[in-house]
């Protein structure tokens, strides 16, 4: 890979970005291919009809300018599978390219596939509460503007994904020097792969590093999320380098834990600041090279468009700027209904400990000392001690995220526990899709239960003594024997 900075002085920067930024519309329609594909699966089981939360109650309850979406309209299984297969279907045409046809065409296909979304995230409730949801709105919005194939790449919108990733970054570095006090001492990574929301099969090995590698790792972090940010506005090359400095350390983030998507469509918004120089490859393997054959008057039309957005960019960043300056920074909100210019951070604290809970179900018909109890496995949340964590990411396990969090507090604080316990003794088959295994494949339980456990890593020794990768200390019930009237 070579970079001629002679050449880079005398080209235009307007054309330094056609491979890079076919790089970001085909790998974020990656990624909302992903996003759909989660709702495909696990909408109907946590919020539909008969979920844990249902999207009809919510609607009934919340009026729709505090939450716009298309489900006000038809809140019921029949139209969130209608619209997570339409999603599906757009994200493929939007990956093969089909969407690049025209400036139209992309302003469809792009507009439909946010619209889309941004139903599915507004009645989502606490399951869609999550910092990458509004990160792919946010970034999938501007690219309705990106024009087609032959449209000239914006610099407006390379420059609002940039002050994306700039609050992506800068605002996750701000939260962890604001937090918690394990991120000045150095110490955060001694606790970070065990008690992360979902390890993954290389968590149990990151996390036996020797402790300097992992205090030398807390300082990278710093510098990558709280220096590096500053770098993406720099001339280039300069900028390329701090989005491959961002890329390397998204790609140790996702070697080492399961964080949905987030890690990926980083990685995507990284591309935005990489200049094509670092791309020659593309050139030989590209099949039609672009060019700038949009013209009139979609061309026209298209820039009006991107300066009206640059100007709502604009007014909207004030919140967003206000909030990293604070000292009460929020770690991830939005401001706007539509989740655009949104705040963003992560991991401000670091638990100690690792909180698990885990559910248990018997087929006796009294309870006593001899009761015979079967565990329910989650797909990503340990609960089997000699089961090594599974790589998910990006895919995205919604009903395991939520575990790790209601491990941290009671059962009170989370209304959709107590169904998903009706929902085992009734043996619910879209419920029961969202775990690992069936316990109880002939018949639905008479009781089931919840414990709470503290699970550890076992140690290299106790690893080779047992082949468990885990142990745990049972600290108490989290709910107690239930069973249906």
């Amino acid at each position: 890979m070579a970079f001629d900075v002679g050449a880079a002085s005398q080209m235009p920067e307007k054309a330094c970005n056609r491979y890079s930024h076919l790089i970001f519309r085909r790998s974020l329609a990656g990624i909302y291919l992903v996003a759909f594909a989660v709702g495909v699966n696990q909408f109907i089981p946590l919020l539909g009809d008969h979920g844990l939360l249902p999207v009809s109650r919510f609607v009934a309850a919340v009026p729709f300018i505090e939450a716009p979406s298309l489900f006000y309209l038809s809140p019921h299984d029949a139209a969130f599978r209608a619209a997570a297969w339409a999603g599906v279907l757009l994200a493929l045409v939007a990956i093969a390219g089909l969407s690049d046809r025209s400036s139209l065409w992309t302003t469809i296909v792009w507009g439909a596939m946010w619209l889309l979304y941004l139903s599915f995230v507004n009645v989502g409730q606490t399951f869609y509460g999550f910092g990458w949801e509004t990160l792919l709105l946010e970034t999938g919005f501007f690219m309705i503007f990106a024009g087609g194939r032959n449209a000239t790449p914006s610099r407006a919108l390379m420059w609002i994904w940039r002050w994306t990733l700039f609050r992506l970054m800068f605002g996750a570095g701000l939260i962890k020097l604001r937090g918690d006090a394990c991120w000045r001492d150095l110490t955060c990574l001694d606790y970070y792969f065990e008690t992360q929301p979902m390890p993954n099969p290389l968590s149990w090995y990151f996390h036996w590093l020797p402790a300097s590698v992992h205090h030398a790792g807390v300082v990278i972090n710093h510098i990558v999320e709280v220096a590096v940010p500053f770098a993406y506005f720099a001339p280039q090359p300069v900028a390329s380098i701090a989005g491959f400095t961002t890329i390397a350390f998204q790609l140790v983030l996702i070697v080492s834990g399961n964080l949905s998507w987030l890690n990926w469509l980083t990685i995507v918004l990284a591309f935005s600041v990489i200049d094509d120089r670092w791309l020659g490859w593309l050139r030989r393997i590209s099949a039609r090279p672009p060019s700038d054959a949009e013209g009139p008057p979609s061309e026209s039309i298209r820039r009006v468009a991107i300066a009206a957005v640059s100007v709502l960019v604009a007014v909207l960043s004030v919140g967003p700027v206000v909030n990293l300056l604070s000292s009460g920074q929020l770690m991830n909100a939005s401001f706007n209904p539509i989740h655009l210019v949104n705040t963003y951070g992560a991991f401000g604290s670091v638990t100690r400990m690792r909180d698990q809970i885990v559910i248990e179900g018997t087929a006796d018909n009294f309870i006593g000392p001899a009761t015979s109890w079967k565990e329910y496995v989650f797909k990503g949340q340990p609960v089997a001690l000699d089961r090594l964590p599974p790589q998910y990411a990006p895919y995205h396990l919604r009903l395991d995220w939520l575990m790790w969090f209601a491990a941290m507090s009671g059962p009170g604080d989370y209304p959709w526990f107590d169904v998903l316990l009706a929902r085992l003794l009734e043996g619910d088959r879209a419920t029961l899709a969202l775990f690992a295994a069936n316990p109880f494949p002939d018949r639905p339980p008479r009781f089931v239960r919840a414990n709470h456990y503290i699970y550890r890593f076992t140690t290299p020794a106790e690893h080779a003594a047992t082949g468990r990768w885990w142990k745990r200390e049972l600290v108490g019930a989290y709910f107690p024997e239930v069973r249906l009237r």
